[in-house]
């Protein structure tokens, strides 16, 4: 008899080792699966295509939402740089965000709008600044660097689609490398 409660108490034992692994083991496999979700959620969001950069935002919970604020107000703020938004620095504007997959968020879409529609107050470019440094501080520097590059990268393009003074030339105006050279400190300054 004493051989039978031993046996039971083994296989509850055992059992519940085994219940608790196999929780750990689902768990594990739901917490890769929500940051593959993220991870794709974030690239759809920002157009970004740098898997190390991809997995770094996903492992800092960065939502999309917030992706798309960070990748967009700076298309903006080139856009106004001058002071006015003509119909091709707009055009430029959605232009980068449909190919960062803007379309995918009609709620960043809205923001986006919004900003557009008027003038940015100059908070936005300061509360814009204050994240990316504060994230871009818990980067590498190769993580840094992509992020920059993806965001920069964008803007430019912007200031080059509108074509600086009058548009002739493709040159960025004086006021777009300002706004440039202002946005890429917000990165050195995380370094």
């Amino acid at each position: 008899m004493g051989g039978h409660i031993l046996g039971e108490r083994e296989k509850a034992l055992e059992d519940a080792f085994f219940a608790r692994h196999n929780q750990a083991l689902v768990q594990k496999l739901r917490d890769e699966d929500q940051a593959k979700t993220r991870r794709a959620a974030i690239a759809a969001a920002s157009g970004i295509t740098d898997e190390a950069l991809l997995d770094k935002l996903a492992e800092m919970k960065i939502g999309p939402e917030m992706l798309a604020a960070i990748a967009y107000v700076p298309l903006v703020l080139i856009a106004w740089a001058d002071g006015s938004l003509d119909a091709r620095e707009r055009e430029a504007v959605l232009a980068g965000a449909k190919e960062g997959g803007l379309d995918e968020h009609p709620e960043a879409r809205g923001l986006l709008d919004a900003w557009l529609a008027a003038p940015p107050p100059p908070s936005l470019l300061v509360a814009w600044r204050g994240y990316v440094q504060a994230i871009a501080a818990t980067m590498s520097v190769t993580e840094r660097d992509s992020l920059r590059r993806e965001i920069l990268g964008r803007a430019r393009r912007v200031a080059e689609a509108t074509g600086g003074f009058l548009g002739l030339g493709g040159k960025v105006s004086a006021a777009e490398e300002a706004v440039l050279a202002n946005l890429d400190t917000a990165f050195v300054g995380a370094a």
